[in-house]
């Protein structure tokens, strides 16, 4: 074999992954090129903004599609992107994250855009809208705190009704700084028998909208000089009423997904005229809407004051201080601080009002510092609901619970611990590798062999099949997303919980906080929870660190798996875990090492693996191997290689609105969800696919904004999910996007075989030592370790 100019002698060539070499040492690690371009994990720039004297409104034109983890997923914080080591505000990231940019809503000859799809918690679960129906009614029935027990209650409830009385007047903001722990709730009944389970649903359809709203809501955007494209996003956001809130509050529109402040402010000068300004009370609470809504994008479920108050100045905004106390009277955000107490009159301004700028510096200097912090009402809330929940489980729990019998037959000590934990507790958090989750696999099984009611649920279609392998039962294993919806698992009793004794949910670090919110209420009190995963893997798509925060708080009993990955692949992988890029021995080229020197090699080099290499030598099919690359921008994002790799595997005209029978995709139900699956066909009722043995029909509206191919995804997209081979892709210009999580994650994929496709020089070392997991901001983990301990409230 020939060795290419510029690669060492004995490395992959072009025809098969032979002589491999071994990934760099980390000790050899140099900084990361310092003129290096945007990386891949960065979202695209918008579409042309509406200038000072252009009163349009479009929307930016990104070439993601609505409800696809963006170019700027691997950069949300915890993913070390490279946007966030600049010092910029994180609601201020040139990469806009998730559903940033519909690109439907781009452009003003594009056609009408589908309804934005809402976080999985909202899109799909009804339990979420009716747990939070039933607090509206209880709140306007009852003066006294609502009792928790079957809903979202205590100090969850609490918040929403100080919003209430800030938004009617009755009190103001200033009054709700301090943010006591919840109380423990008390217990609700046990669950009666379940219901029989609900048949599967293909795929959502958006909630139908009225002819007439979307005429009302056009009529108001031509207006206003913006594209009629918008209307059916601006009423999916704003509801039937979207015309008569755009008319009265044109920056109502910064609430339609795409929709930017320059584009919002055209729109507004066009409506109003010499009515409106930068300092507007209607634009500047809209702003810190958009700032709090963008901070979520990125993983946030709150932002420093200070960070809003500066994103705000970089907005024309000329009076940050007070645009923030307005916002919080409105009730458009929450306030609350995090470490020391305030005395009251330090949370007040001169004037009497309350004031958010200079809380922590008007603190005492030998008080400990305070944080202030803002937050939507929607993250607030499930963070103090699963908060409650939380407790509620570790409380109403027996403890008495006697598996030793059990524990003494599991397959290895680490599944032993865990059962004997589970069996006194009833929160626990476990953490491991890939080959730890044979553990919760034992301990399902276990369970079931007590007479108990238990199950498991996984992030991916993928990791619940591996889960039930595991079990050997396939009814011991559902997706996360089918158990909430009904579609899998034991259904619900008449309170709504699930008839389950245990549920043990793997991929935790892929659980973002309203999902977690609305799985524990469904929980019975009595009934046990384990959140078991990976905590070097990248964080959820949504909001929230759910598990980073279980963890670090210390709130329940915590089982770390002894059981260590097998071969050349566990060996690379638990290395990253801990900042270290090893050299492996790999006698059967389980790790290969391919240097490129730009893009397009990298390209090629990828098609040629992918179709030749590894099938050849691994007898591994194209269609089992997965592509994993940085971003989805780029000369070797996820699009240039799909294109690609189509070209050399499934090449056709894309007949059906751009794909052809055989192509592999991804279908994206709901932002955060990814599901691989395969083209069948294509009929009136939309596209028809397979997504691992269950058939999926996409509507042809909704085609463009939730399918895309499939053959490479970003390392997020893959998360949950493992295939035979990867191949990993690292072009030069990705360097900024690399982080230790990334690399984590991504090289974890491959279960036989790994090639990594290396342009990045010595980044990659530096990234693995020197990129950890940024940091999200949320609340979790302080009304956690506020809780009272289980010791003390017995």
């Amino acid at each position: 074999m020939t060795a290419h100019p510029g690669e060492t002698p004995g490395t992959v060539g072009t025809d098969t992954p032979q002589d491999a070499v071994s990934p760099p040492e980390a000790g050899a690690e140099g900084p990361a090129h310092a003129d290096a371009p945007e990386a891949p994990g960065a979202a695209e720039p918008p579409g042309r903004a509406a200038g000072a004297g252009e009163p349009a409104a479009e929307a930016a034109a990104s070439e993601d599609h609505p409800g696809d983890v963006s170019d700027a997923e691997d950069g949300a914080p915890g993913d070390g992107d490279a946007a966030s080591d600049t010092g910029e505000a994180p609601a201020e990231v040139s990469a806009e994250g998730p559903d940033a940019d519909a690109e439907s809503a781009g452009s003003p000859d594009s056609e009408a855009a589908p309804a934005p799809e809402l976080s999985e918690a909202q899109a799909e679960l009804a339990a979420q809208r009716e747990l939070r129906e039933r607090i509206e009614q209880r709140k306007a029935a009852k003066v006294a705190p609502i009792a928790a027990g079957t809903g979202l209650s205590g100090k969850a409830a609490d918040l929403l009704a100080a919003v209430r009385a800030v938004e009617s007047g009755e009190k103001a903001g200033s009054q709700f700084f301090d943010s006591p722990a919840p109380a423990p709730a008390p217990q609700r009944p046990a669950p009666a028998a379940a219901q029989p389970r609900r048949s599967p649903a293909a795929a959502p359809t958006p909630r139908a909208t009225s002819p007439e709203a979307l005429d009302a809501v056009r009529s108001v955007l031509v207006e206003g000089g913006a594209p009629e494209a918008l209307a059916r996003a601006a009423v999916g956001a704003l509801g039937e009423q979207a015309a008569e809130l755009l008319r009265a509050d044109p920056w109502q529109l910064l609430g339609v997904p795409g929709v930017r402040p320059e584009q919002a402010d055209g729109f507004a000068r066009a409506l109003l005229g010499t009515d409106c300004g930068p300092d507007d009370g209607r634009r500047t609470a809209a702003l810190v809407g958009w700032v709090l809504e963008r901070a979520a994008l990125q993983g946030h479920t709150a932002l420093d004051a200070d960070t809003v108050r500066a994103a705000l100045a970089e907005r024309a905004v000329g009076d940050p201080d007070a645009a923030v106390r307005d916002a919080v009277e409105e009730g458009v955000a929450l306030i609350f601080q995090e470490g020391g107490d305030l005395e009251p009159d330090e949370t007040e301004a001169a004037d009497g009002e309350a004031d958010g700028a200079g809380l922590a510096e008007d603190a005492e200097p030998d008080r400990e510092p305070v944080q202030v912090l803002l937050g939507l009402d929607r993250y607030a809330l499930a963070e103090e609901s699963l908060a409650d929940g939380l407790a509620r489980l570790v409380n109403a729990c027996e403890k008495a619970a006697d598996w030793s019998e059990a524990a003494a037959s599991a397959p290895g000590p680490s599944a032993a611990e865990l059962i004997r934990t589970a069996a006194a507790a009833g929160l626990v958090a476990h953490s491991g590798g890939e080959a730890a989750r044979a553990e919760p696999a034992a301990l399902i099984a276990a369970a079931r062999g007590l007479g108990l009611r238990a199950l498991g649920a996984t992030h991916s279609e993928d990791g619940r099949r591996r889960l039930a392998a595991a079990t050997g039962d396939p009814d011991t294993a559902v997706t996360l997303a089918g158990l909430l919806s009904g579609a899998q698992g034991p259904g619900r009793d008449e309170d709504g919980a699930l008839a389950l004794d245990l549920l043990v949910v793997l991929d935790a670090p892929q659980l973002d906080v309203e999902s977690a919110a609305v799985l524990v209420e469904a929980l019975a009190d009595g009934a046990r929870l384990v959140l078991s995963g990976d905590p070097g893997v990248l964080g959820s798509a949504g909001a929230g660190r759910v598990f980073a925060d279980v963890l670090a708080s210390h709130a329940c009993p915590q089982v770390v798996s002894r059981t260590p990955d097998p071969g050349p692949i566990g060996e690379l992988v638990s290395g990253i875990g801990i900042g270290e890029l090893h050299q492996v021995d790999a006698p059967g080229k389980e790790v290969v090492i391919v240097p490129v020197r730009d893009a397009g090699e990298a390209v090629h080099r990828t098609v040629q693996l992918v179709a030749d290499s590894v099938p050849r030598a691994f007898s591994i099919p194209a269609g089992e191997t997965q592509v994993i690359t940085v971003g989805h921008g780029g000369a070797a994002g996820t699009r240039a290689l799909n294109e690609a790799l189509k070209q050399r595997l499934n090449p056709g005209p894309g007949r059906f609105g751009g794909f052809d029978p055989g192509d592999r995709v991804v279908h994206v139900p709901a932002p955060g969800r990814t599901v691989p699956g395969v083209v069948r066909s294509a009929d009136a009722e939309g596209l028809r696919l397979d997504c691992g043995g269950v058939p999926v029909v996409v509507p042809q509206e909704r085609v463009e904004s939730s399918v895309r191919h499939g053959w490479a995804l970003s390392a997020h997209q893959a998360a949950g999910m493992r295939w035979p081979a990867a191949v990993v892709v690292l072009p030069g210009d990705a360097a900024q996007g690399l982080s230790r999580p990334w690399v984590y994650t991504a090289f974890g994929r491959g279960e036989r075989h790994l090639s990594v496709v290396h342009g990045v020089d010595q980044a990659l070392a530096h990234a693995v030592a020197r990129v950890p997991a940024q940091e999200r901001t949320t609340r979790l983990r302080s009304l956690l370790e506020a809780l009272p301990t289980p010791d003390a409230a017995s």
